[in-house]
């Protein structure tokens, strides 16, 4: 087993697994819909930063994430604390203040499903600042059609009462993670075409996940929504 391997199971099944299961009685349901291996997009509404934590421990796969690039940049045991559990998670730092940014996290993301790995995503773009799930942004369509991933909704459940908005601490609270059925992205690319098609796997992504969630769709983006809320 390599060295990679080895600090993935110690996360895993030791460090963060099962403090994290525990206090937050974690249940997963529909994890039959996750396959076992391949290409594949985990697209998710987004309540936490807990989600990017409990969707690979849900899902069975190392799920690969775009993260910061500050939490690769911290000195001393705590910084090398913080850059050993994003490593070992698989976070792909970004660079947020760069405006190239949002492009390149596309060929990223793109890079990391041609070699057969799990890659997770917020088609909201952001946390929700409100609970209601927002319209999502065209990105996961974009990943799905240049590389023909599969795309499994997900939905996470009260993972903004263990940690909420604008805390850094940690409350008990049940989480649930629902995986459901593939996205028919083939049947879209059957019916629409360009930016038609983008939008149609987009919003068929997103109404899966509400059908996951049972949050209440707001018809908006949720940066748009932060911004009017001052958040």
């Amino acid at each position: 087993m390599s060295t990679d391997a080895v600090s993935r199971a110690v996360m895993r099944h030791v460090l963060i697994g099962p403090p994290l299961r525990l206090a937050t009685r974690m249940s997963v349901e529909g994890r039959a819909h996750v396959p076992r291996d391949g290409a594949l997009i985990v697209a998710s509404n987004h309540l936490s930063f807990l989600d990017s934590i409990v969707i690979p421990l849900a899902s069975g796969r190392q799920v690969h994430f775009l993260g910061k690039a500050e939490y690769f940049q911290g000195r001393g045991l705590k910084g090398a604390a913080v850059r050993w559990f994003h490593t070992t998670a698989g976070t792909i730092p970004v660079d947020r203040a760069d405006p190239r940014a949002a492009a390149g996290s596309l060929e990223v993301a793109e890079a990391v499903l041609r070699r057969g790995d799990a890659f997770g995503v917020y088609p909201e773009g952001t946390r929700s600042p409100d609970g209601r799930l927002h319209r999502g942004r065209t990105g996961v369509a974009r990943m799905a059609l240049a590389t023909g991933a599969t795309v499994l909704p997900c939905a996470v459940i009260g993972t903004d009462k263990v940690q909420p908005p604008g805390s850094n601490g940690f409350r008990p609270a049940k989480v649930v993670v629902r995986f459901g059925p593939p996205v028919d992205v083939a049947a879209l690319q059957a019916r629409y075409q360009k930016a038609a098609l983008l939008r149609a796997v987009t919003d068929a992504v997103m109404d899966a996940i509400g059908d996951l969630s049972g949050q209440e769709r707001s018809g908006q983006y949720a940066s748009d929504v932060k911004s009017a809320l001052g958040a």
